[in-house]
């Protein structure tokens, strides 16, 4: 950025690096949930503390989907996860990778909604960051090529 960029475009350029952070550092955070990394479940804002919770909710959210199938789904999920968060950190294909998130968060809500009912995606804000994946797949400043991010 040069001195004759306008304050405004110096700021969304920030605002979009700051959603990509925002959701890269969602999804690895609850990654490291899974796998103890914050902690055993139940200490301070830790929700599953292991891989088998985590497994078991999977199982509540996927209700329609036969029990042999949640444990794929579960590692899927996080494979996904991990690898979302990567493009987002480092620019890879960020359009697709930020669609791919959207679509991602949106399922969570879809699942999470008709699994446990609405208040949880709406107070874990899975909604919100699905809608802000969405925008930065489609905002125009992102490119299609890592070398023009």
């Amino acid at each position: 950025m040069n001195s004759s960029t306008p304050r405004h475009e110096r700021l969304t350029r920030f605002a979009l690096y700051f959603v990509r952070l925002a959701l890269a550092a969602s999804f690895l955070s609850a990654v490291a949930d899974r796998f103890g990394l914050w902690g055993a479940a139940g200490t301070g804002e830790v929700s599953w503390g292991s891989f088998p919770p985590f497994v078991d909710y999977t199982g509540l959210l996927l209700w329609f989907l036969p029990e042999p199938l949640v444990l794929p789904f579960a590692w899927t999920a996080t494979i996904l996860e991990v690898l979302l968060a990567i493009g987002l950190l480092i620019g890879f294909q960020l359009r697709y990778v930020a669609f791919a998130s959207s679509l991602l968060l949106f399922t969570f809500a879809l699942c999470m909604t008709f699994g446990t009912g609405p208040e949880g995606p709406l107070s874990f804000s899975v909604w919100t960051a699905s809608a802000a994946a969405f925008l930065l797949a489609t905002h125009p400043q992102v490119q299609r090529k890592p070398a023009e991010n």
